[in-house]
């Protein structure tokens, strides 16, 4: 094993210590490494532990940015079939 329990490839942890690394690079990695977790346990406290565990660096990495994020609640978009759908979208037309 590479990593960790939480990181078993290593991904996180690497990310940490490449020089250079841009927040695009970590949203890739981080959702290589969230892929490859999905299905194992509550998703949101994984991340949660990852921060904590790499609450020694910096706030402004952008692999400590994206775990941020990665906490940060977004509403879903469900999406309506249907006579319901039709008539949410009909109702949000301009006249």
């Amino acid at each position: 094993m590479k990593g960790d329990a939480l990181d078993p490839a290593g991904l996180i942890r690497e990310a940490f210590r490449i020089d250079g690394i841009t927040a695009a690079d970590c949203r890739v990695i981080f959702l290589d490494w969230a892929m490859k977790r999905s299905q194992t346990g509550d998703l949101r406290a994984r991340v949660a532990a990852l921060c904590d565990q790499y609450a020694d660096q910096p706030a402004d990495h952008p692999m400590m940015q994206t775990l941020k994020a990665g906490l940060a609640r977004s509403p879903i978009a469900r999406r309506r079939g249907g006579r319901a759908g039709r008539a949410a979208t009909q109702d949000d037309e301009p006249a």
